[in-house]
This record gives C-alpha cells, structure tokens and sequence, in this order.
C-alpha cells in the first residue's frame, strides 16, 4: 500500500470515527483528493474492521462505524431503580393488606381522601395487590387484596402474620383518624365475589359512592410496612 493511498484511508477512517450521523459518499468526497477511488477505500476500510469490535456499515446508503452486532448484548447496562412509595400508596395497601377484599371506595372513606388513579398503577407495578373479583352489589365495584410477592417481600406466610394492633401501636405506626366500623372485622370475613371479567383493568378505575354509613372513632392503619418515611415540611 503506497503513502498516498495509506493516507487517505486515514483521513477517511478519521472523518467517518468523529462523524456524529452517517456520511453519504458526497459528503466523504469533499473530505478526500478529487481523483481518489472512494468505494475502493471504503471496501478496503470495511475488510479491515470486518472482525473488529467496530465494523463500517452502511445504513440507508450512508456510512458509519457501528459496534459489531454479536458484542450488543455485551454493552447493554441493567441498572435497577428503586422507587419509594409514597405515603398516600402506604396508606392504601395497609388498608387492602388489612381489610381485603376492599373496594375503591371503600378505601377512599378509610383515609378520608380521593384516591388518585396512579397509586392504585403504582402498587399493581409493584405486583403487591392484584383485582379478587367484582362484588355482588349495585355497580359490582371491583375488590382487591395482596399477592403473594407482597407477603415474599415482608416476610409473611400469610396475612394472619401481619403486625397486630399492640405491634403497630409500639412501632409508632398508627394514627387516630376517621374509619368505618363496618370494615373493620373484614379482614378475614369471606366475600360474595364474581369472578374478574376481561375488561377488569378498566372497571377497577370506576369508584363507586357508597351509601351513608354511621361512623365511629377509630383506628386507622398508616403503615405497617417498613418504608422509608417521606420528610416533615419545615
């Protein structure tokens, strides 16, 4: 290989190395001498990288390095993203965790708040709560309670190992705040249920207003979990 054509294939490696996109052969042109032979030195630059970690490609009649196809699943990077949930997602599967099968609603009048819709999206990503059936009453609200992956993750064989009340009142995790009497013996009452339909996913962002009910005192659940609590505003 003579100096001249030594040499232009380094000008043409170095420009196609710090291209950002890939150069059609024009462009590679106005780089080079006028009476160069491009294709024969893209050929020649191809045949060199051919078992290289980088390759010479071409890709919609542009050229370009590329990493070799066989090394990609060398390069890719799995990192894991933790995410803490929020208070309000601790709220709502301490109530499900304890009260299940529970409605929307029905946790709504247990914390007193609306429930947004991406708390309920947060726990199912998380794989903690899953739908257990339509119950048999008007508008046939849709019910749900714990997976197994959230009794794995706590540590539980069942839901009858939960912390009771003197556990949750000696970790500082309770709170006195309005709740419903009449589902505070739900937690291992056995409801009439449906069996989940097709269109579920839908029907469980329907919430359904639930008839006036006397209310007691109570004690309702914060957390029983042990997530990381959200910092007090100053």
């Amino acid at each position: 290989m003579t100096d001249g054509l030594n040499q232009n294939l380094r000008i043409l490696e170095a420009v196609l190395f710090a291209a950002v996109e890939p150069l059609d052969e024009k462009t590679l042109a106005m780089q080079l001498p006028d009476d160069v032979d491009l294709p024969g030195l893209l050929e020649t630059l191809r045949r060199a990288y051919a078992n290289r970690g980088v390759t010479l490609v071409k890709v919609a009649g542009k050229w370009a390095f590329r990493t070799a196809p066989d090394l990609a699943s060398l390069l890719s990077v799995e990192k894991e993203k933790k995410r803490r949930l929020s208070r309000a997602a601790r709220e709502t599967l301490a109530i499900i965790a304890y009260h299940a099968p529970v409605t929307r609603a029905e946790v709504e009048e247990i914390r007193g708040v609306a429930l947004s819709r991406g708390t309920l999206d947060q726990l199912l990503e998380a794989e903690w709560i899953r739908p257990m059936g339509h119950r048999r009453t008007p508008g046939r609200p849709m019910t749900w309670g714990i997976t197994d992956a959230f009794l794995s993750h706590f540590g539980l064989s069942s839901r009858d190992d939960l912390p009771g009340m003197e556990d949750l009142k000696a970790a500082g995790l309770l709170d006195r705040r309005p709740a419903i009497s009449i589902y505070a013996g739900q937690a291992n009452e056995e409801e009439s249920l449906l069996p989940p339909d097709e269109d579920e996913s839908a029907e469980a962002e329907e919430a359904l207003e639930l008839e006036d009910a006397p209310e007691e005192e109570s004690v309702a659940v914060i957390s029983p979990f042990k997530a990381e609590e959200e910092p007090s505003a100053n």
